[in-house]
């Protein structure tokens, strides 16, 4: 059969694109051609599916061979088209059923000895390919659980181009060969092991915590180190409440398409806290021709913490103002638009002045006020009115430590937060939103018939007028205050729930 086909899939971003595998048996002089926009490491692919063919004992043809990646103008990328290429071939070749051949979608890098390997971003590829209709899938055995996560589709794991051939109906010996297995990935990154009821001596800040999670607000941390910021912010993600079944397919997939590797399914979100070195590129994502997400989009449905932030550099910081504001990351290239979703909860962290000792109550510091106002300063003003909550967190004391009674434990808050994201869902049923922060200005403030109404908001309405509160910020104060009200079993918000959210926008230090 001169000319066979099968499929596989390009990767942009999360989105994947079924793309056919053509393959066509020349007369000419032999020669391998690879064509229809292929990167550096499909180019290689011919060298590598050449070798693996003849150590499998099914060598390619001496003619000239020419692989086509349809559609064309699809930018590919990645070795994980090894496999299909060689299916492709081997099917022109007459060496198994081209039916069969055309009937899967084949995933998977070749060694040179003929053994799959592993490839990144497995399961974001097999759902793709379940969207696009497909009903079976042959990927390396050490991708196999991985992209039997999907439902609805057959998973083939094989180990070797042999035994690919030979399930396809081909003439191959299969010799049994040891799986290449992923490398050891790192756990997700959860940090669930600690209990709210460690933090003592400041139930303001936990129920400031509480608040952030019934209602996905962004929060902002500020106080003398030691007074526990990173402790509060490494509770958030213990009190929220279980993803669902796709906001878990979700995080797993951006941790396949990161190199992270996927063990399973997790329903706890995740947790993503890169050091104050990190780039603009390792938050928002990117690269070159292939474009991985970063710890923004990672820590979708999750938390994304950001400690000491004044350390990190301006430009990075300010990247996250979009996607704070579109829930979303398009990263552009010349040649394709890449999109990763951003639905996280930024928690800011930060000493008030570069000594640390500032505090509302006068303790001593020994920052020139030029250096404290230089130092807040590279938190840029758009970032922090994108902040719901900003919160002073004072360094306990022995008196407060020896009083602190009352604790609340992950498990009792995570209750409370249920109750009240169980509120926030019927209230939006029927709507995109899942939680208060995800509301938008307008229908907050009457399209959708929840503003609390006027003798509510009075006070916020003045400093709108007054230009103490921007419109951004006008809107999440009432955000919060919803928040606040199902928190406390009301079914509007008042004006105590207005004005104590009004109060939490901002920490003391921003007006000292």
């Amino acid at each position: 059969m001169p000319v066979a086909r099968t499929r596989s899939v390009a990767l942009l971003g999360l989105s994947g694109s079924i793309v056919e595998v053509e393959a066509d048996l020349g007369s000419q002089l032999p020669a391998f051609l690879v064509i229809g926009l292929p990167d550096a490491a499909i180019g290689e692919s011919r060298e590598r599916v050449r070798a693996a063919a003849a150590n499998s004992g099914c060598p390619l043809p001496a003619r000239r061979l020419t692989v086509n990646l349809s559609p064309a103008t699809l930018p590919k990328h990645g070795s994980g088209f090894d496999l299909a290429i060689a299916i492709a071939c081997l099917a022109a070749a007459g060496r198994l059923d081209a039916g069969s051949a055309g009937s899967l979608v084949h995933l998977g890098e070749l060694g040179l000895d003929g053994r799959l390997r592993p490839t990144d971003g497995v399961l974001p590829a097999v759902l793709a390919a379940r969207r696009a209709g497909a009903e079976r899938v042959m990927v390396p055995t050490a991708n196999a659980p991985e992209a039997a996560l999907v439902d609805g589709i057959d998973v083939v794991g094989v180990s070797s181009l042999a035994e690919a051939v030979a399930w396809h109906g081909g003439d191959a010996e299969v010799v049994p060969v040891e799986a290449v297995l992923s490398a050891d990935a790192p756990e997700p990154p959860h940090v669930h092991s600690g209990d709210l009821a460690d933090v003592v001596g400041n139930p303001e800040a936990v129920a400031a915590l509480i608040a952030a999670a019934a209602g996905g607000h962004h929060l902002g941390l500020y106080g003398p180190p030691g007074a526990g910021k990173t402790m509060l912010a490494s509770r958030l993600p213990g009190i929220l409440p279980d993803l669902a079944l796709d906001q878990s397919l979700e995080v797993a997939s951006l941790r396949s398409l990161s190199g992270l590797g996927v063990g399973g399914l997790s329903a706890r979100p995740p947790f993503e806290a890169p050091h104050h070195t990190a780039s603009a590129a390792s938050i928002i994502g990117g690269g070159g021709r292939l474009i991985r997400p970063g710890a923004a989009a990672r820590a979708s449905h999750g938390v994304l913490f950001l400690d000491e932030a004044p350390e990190f550099p301006a430009s990075v910081l300010d990247v996250l103002r979009q996607p704070l504001e579109s829930r979303s990351i398009s990263i552009h290239r010349a040649s394709a638009i890449a999109s990763f979703p951003a639905s996280f909860q930024l928690v800011l962290a930060a000493n008030p002045c570069p000594c640390g000792q500032w505090s509302p109550k006068g303790e001593s510091c020994t920052c020139a006020p030029s250096v404290k106002r230089r130092y807040l300063s590279r938190i840029s003003g758009p970032l922090r009115d994108r902040l719901d909550l900003e919160l002073w967190v004072p360094r306990l004391t022995t008196t407060a430590s020896a009083g602190a009674g009352g604790r609340v434990s992950s498990d009792e808050a995570r209750r409370q937060v249920e109750l009240a994201r169980a509120v926030a869902a019927e209230r939006y049923r029927g709507t995109p939103w899942r939680t208060n922060a995800e509301v938008p200005g307008p229908w907050l403030r009457g399209a959708g018939g929840m503003h609390p109404g006027h003798r509510a908001t009075v006070a916020i309405d003045r400093a709108l007028e007054s230009g103490g509160l921007t419109m951004r910020g006008y809107d999440k104060v009432l955000r919060l205050a919803w928040t606040l009200a199902d928190l406390d079993g009301a079914g509007v918000p008042d004006g105590d729930h207005v004005g104590q959210a009004n109060v939490l926008r901002r920490a003391p230090l921003w007006a000292a």
